[in-house]
């Protein structure tokens, strides 16, 4: 009986087909196996234990193609088939919060990549101490297009981001702020740093998406806008997290596959999007 799933996509999305993998074949007594690609790529970063199934054996198989929706259903708890091939990019916490322990695990960095972390986060503080870091993920990139086209949503604009930092710079002393993204340049424009609090992570020199995950993951709590890259970073961290929330219009099409109570633990921090630039292109095509 071997169980294993599509990989698709990017990290954060192989880090929710994996741990969905890892928590419905354990929910459904089979064994699971990673394709050689899931493998290559989350295994240079994690300590992952599933074993890999060749490519050619993978191929053999007549496999039962199953697709999953990003909620836990009734239905997950009793999935026939012995070959059975999950297809998604499911990575709600519903899946597999139970075994949290164990997902955490899982995803371990790799001793090397854990030390170059902490040295790099040590470095940026200097001499301050008793420093907390805030990981802080701004997803851009194809999404700036794509959610107001395809999804009737917004990304995270600055004023989100300031209230989120202001709201870490109230509790703790002297917070640090280690900004991430896709869009640095918009990052250094649109993230006020007139405090001297935040690092922008590259300091100009293009960094792996791999090497900017571990950074976040080591930080001690979390802002993040959109996006299972930000979320898993969150999710690994444990500390506090900030989200934005409501970042689409009620009707979109995007809530039939997003479910917001899915995706963000209960006892994370909403901030709701402005949605007005939305709402003024409603009323100027009406």
């Amino acid at each position: 009986m071997i169980w294993t799933t599509q990989p698709t996509a990017r990290l954060g999305n192989k880090m929710g087909e994996y741990a969905v993998l890892y928590a419905l074949a354990n929910l459904n007594g089979h064994q699971a196996y990673v394709l050689p690609q899931m493998q290559a790529e989350l295994g240079k970063i994690f300590k992952i234990s599933l074993p890999v199934i060749p490519q050619e054996v993978a191929d053999s198989i007549k496999w039962k193609h199953y697709r999953l929706h990003n909620w836990m259903s009734p239905e997950y708890f009793n999935i026939s088939g012995q070959y059975v091939k999950l297809f998604g990019t499911p990575y709600s916490w519903t899946f597999y919060h139970h075994i949290r322990e164990e997902i955490l695990r899982e995803f371990t960095f790799h001793d090397n990549i854990k030390n170059e972390t902490n040295l790099y986060l040590e470095q940026l503080k200097g001499p301050t101490v008793n420093v907390t870091y805030i990981g802080v993920h701004v997803r851009r990139g194809d999404y700036v297009d794509e959610m107001p086209k395809n999804r009737q949503g917004v990304v995270a604009d600055k004023n989100y981001l300031q209230q989120a930092m202001d709201y870490f710079r109230l509790k703790y002393e002297n917070p640090l702020f280690v900004v991430t993204s896709n869009g640095m340049d918009w990052c250094r424009e649109n993230i006020n740093n007139s405090l001297g609090d935040v690092y922008f992570a590259g300091n100009g020199q293009e960094r792996s998406p791999e090497r900017d995950f571990a950074l976040l993951a080591h930080c001690n709590h979390t802002i993040m806008t959109i996006g299972s890259f930000g979320y898993w970073a969150a999710y690994l961290v444990g500390g506090e997290t900030i989200y934005l929330t409501n970042f689409t219009l009620p009707d979109s099409p995007f809530l039939n596959i997003f479910k917001y109570t899915s995706v963000y633990l209960p006892e994370w921090i909403g901030i709701p999007a402005d949605l007005s630039p939305l709402l003024e292109k409603q009323e100027k095509s009406m």
